[in-house]
């Protein structure tokens, strides 16, 4: 288990990340708020957590959708999956989208995301005049099958 040191403005309410179940990759986040927010359908709103991060080098923490929040309300993560880098020390908050056809209110509390801790590559990028060749070659949006 890899240590992740946590601020959390716990005076204000907010909520260290929790995992549900043994087996779960992701940890919930929930939203701070002093007053909850509508996001009207087709809208988008950043939400507040009050949680601060201090994530070791080589790694970076995934804010993802909540599965049961997309599929009952339409609300997912807009810049999904979003990172968090190992060198950001400022809050973390979450753009949710709202696609569904009906008003979304976040309440303070609300699990509102999920956030997973990943390993980070870094990449070395050599600017060359050609590629190799692959049987799939530049074909991309459909190009492989149906």
């Amino acid at each position: 288990m890899n240590k992740i040191d946590i601020k959390c403005v716990a005076s204000q309410g907010a909520v260290v990340p929790e995992y549900k179940t043994a087996g779960a990759a992701g940890a919930d986040i929930c939203a701070l708020l002093s007053e909850p927010v509508i996001i009207k359908k087709g809208e988008r709103a950043m939400i507040p957590t009050g949680l601060f991060f201090a994530i070791p080098h080589g790694y970076e923490i995934q804010v993802r959708p909540r599965s049961g929040l997309a599929a009952k309300n339409g609300v997912t993560v807009l810049n999904t999956p979003g990172t968090i880098d190992s060198d950001y020390r400022g809050e973390v908050k979450v753009i949710l989208i709202n696609l569904g056809s009906e008003d979304f209110e976040v309440k303070n509390g609300d699990r509102i995301a999920q956030i997973v801790v990943s390993p980070v590559t870094i990449g070395s990028f050599e600017r060359v005049s050609e590629l190799d060749e692959t049987e799939r070659g530049s074909g991309g949006f459909g190009s492989t099958g149906k």
